[in-house]
C-alpha cells in the first residue's frame, strides 16, 4: 500500500499516477526544459519518468507546452541528455 505522506504526481509521458519520488520535475528556464530533482526551481512544473519512453511520448503529444503553459517550443536537449545517460 502506497504511503499517503508522499504526494501523487501524473507524468506528462505516459499519463501513469506515480508517486513524486519516481517522477523528475522539469520547469522551463531560458525558454528550454531543465529538470529539477530537488524539486525546488520555481515556477510550474511537469512531472516525467525519467525514461527515453516517457519523454519522448511527451514530446510527441506536445504535452511540455501543455502542462507548462507555455506557448513557445521548448528545447528537451538537456532532458534528453539526462535520461538517455549522456554526459552534457
Amino acid at each position: 500500500m502506497a504511503d499517503p505522506s508522499i504526494p501523487v504526481r501524473t507524468c506528462v509521458g505516459c499519463r501513469r499516477r506515480a508517486p513524486v519520488t519516481e517522477l523528475l520535475r522539469v520547469v522551463v528556464r531560458g525558454g528550454g526544459l531543465t529538470p529539477d530533482p530537488r524539486r525546488r526551481l520555481p515556477g510550474r512544473g511537469a512531472s516525467l519518468h525519467p525514461t527515453a519512453e516517457c519523454l519522448q511520448a511527451a514530446a510527441r503529444r506536445r504535452a511540455f507546452p501543455r502542462a507548462l503553459r507555455s506557448s513557445a517550443t521548448l528545447e528537451t536537449g538537456v532532458l534528453e541528455e539526462l535520461v538517455s545517460g549522456r554526459p552534457s
